[in-house]
């Protein structure tokens, strides 16, 4: 078994060790997943019980031309370009044990399902504490405006 192990880390070794970069190739590690910077970005998201009906419903969203059935698909699309360069991961979770005020936004819901910067995408939001109302106001115009 481990006669196998030092026969397998040998031979992935030689392989790596031939692969030679092409001029100009970038040669600096690179975070896993890459993401596809030229592939569209589409999402699907799902808004309820904002308290304004206007609002509540399922939008599809085509950034790269921006498109799709959002109402404001091109200023949504551009906050999720702004946050890209930011290097922001605006649909990651709060992080576990994070210390949020208890404040109550309201029993708004979101999902967001899709690809994004070449990543899948399955991300809930509720404006239930400080944190998650935070993280909302964040993805606004991608999820709608719920002050008053």
């Amino acid at each position: 078994m481990l006669r196998r192990l030092v026969l397998t880390a040998t031979v992935s070794a030689a392989a790596l060790a031939c692969v030679v970069p092409t001029a100009g190739a970038v040669t600096s590690p690179l975070p896993l997943p890459v993401p596809l910077l030229d592939a569209p970005d589409r999402l699907m998201v799902v808004v309820s019980e904002t308290g304004n009906t206007r609002t509540d419903g399922r939008y599809e969203l085509k950034c790269r031309p921006a498109g799709g059935t959002h109402p404001s698909a091109r200023s949504a699309c551009d906050r999720l370009d702004e946050l890209a360069r930011e290097n922001h991961d605006p649909f990651a979770p709060v992080p576990e044990g994070q210390m949020c005020t208890q404040q109550f936004g309201g029993p708004a819901t979101a999902r967001v399902t899709g690809t994004w910067q070449g990543r899948r995408v399955d991300a809930t939001f509720t404006r239930s504490d400080g944190c998650q109302i935070s993280r909302w106001q964040m993805l606004e115009p991608v999820l709608p405006n719920t002050r008053s």
